[in-house]
């Protein structure tokens, strides 16, 4: 079966999407995610995102690790999701909603280039989530701060999926590389978690790198950098308003002392569109 598709990237975190607005395929989508993330066998990237009509009437997003495991949420992709409904005309104005299994997003368009396609936009991120029954974590903590498993101290946090965010005066490769999965898979978080690497630089920069649930370790995350932020000012360490550093560039989160949501901005770019033979 020939697929066509559209990869997509935000500072680094890239995916590969599917147009299931205009096109339609009748496939195992946690299958075809494997395969059409491998980086050696197929397009490569960390994971596929689904662009479907809305049971509302607009539209929502599916999101599928690279394992085939389904996530509830991606900062980075939901914001090219909207760069891809903006560019295609899909949607007409500069502020729009996605719908996501962590509840409908709200989505603005900051910038555009030459050719009036978007380049950088801003999500609300919504509250976070900061009881442990719904992050989900197995602790009486809340906020769930000073959490131990594994040799590690950090706090828990969702974005509408779990993050495990650990501060730390260096960030080696040991402890995303070797470490990341261990903690992924900690008998504290029965769903698995997203686990944050972070240097705090000053109070409105850190420096992070992710380990991500499914995934492995990716350039970006955007749920992650901003679980990072929150739990940066839950701890003391940082403002609300900072800018965050990965590997893949840098994104800023901010949470909103008035509304109490985090808002997270961005890059989002089209990377190239192809045909995917599946087989």
């Amino acid at each position: 079966m020939d697929i066509a598709f559209i990869k997509m990237e935000g500072a680094g975190n890239d995916y590969v999407y599917l147009d299931l607005i205009k096109n339609e395929y009748a496939l195992d989508y946690k299958a075809l995610a494997i395969a059409i993330s491998s980086r050696h066998f197929g397009v490569g990237g960390d994971g596929l995102v689904l662009m479907m009509k809305g049971e509302a009437g607009g539209f929502r997003m599916r999101i599928f690790n690279a394992d085939g495991s389904e996530a509830e949420m991606c900062g980075n992709a939901i914001r090219c999701m909207g760069k891809y409904l903006f560019d295609q005309g899909y949607i007409k104005k500069k502020e729009f909603t996605i719908e996501t299994p962590a509840g409908p997003k709200h989505l603005r368009v900051l910038s555009v280039d030459t050719q009036g396609k978007a380049s950088s936009l801003s999500v609300d991120m919504g509250e976070p989530i900061l009881r442990p029954a719904d992050i989900p974590v197995e602790s009486r903590l809340e906020p769930p701060l000073g959490i131990e498993t594994l040799g590690y101290t950090g706090t828990a946090v969702s974005m509408g999926n779990p993050h495990f965010v650990i501060f730390t005066d260096e960030i080696t490769d040991q402890q995303v590389k070797e470490d990341g999965p261990k903690l992924e898979n900690s008998p504290l978080f029965p769903k698995r978690v997203n686990v944050e690497f972070v240097k705090v630089v000053d109070r409105s920069n850190i420096v992070m790198r992710v380990w991500e649930r499914g995934s492995g370790e990716t350039l970006a995350c955007g749920t992650g950098a901003c679980a990072g932020a929150v739990a940066g000012f839950l701890n003391g360490l940082t403002s609300r308003k900072v800018r965050v550093k990965l590997p893949g560039g840098t994104l800023t989160v901010e949470w909103r002392e008035d509304d109490n949501h985090v808002y997270l901005e961005g890059p989002a770019r089209e990377v190239f569109t192809g045909v995917y033979h599946y087989t």
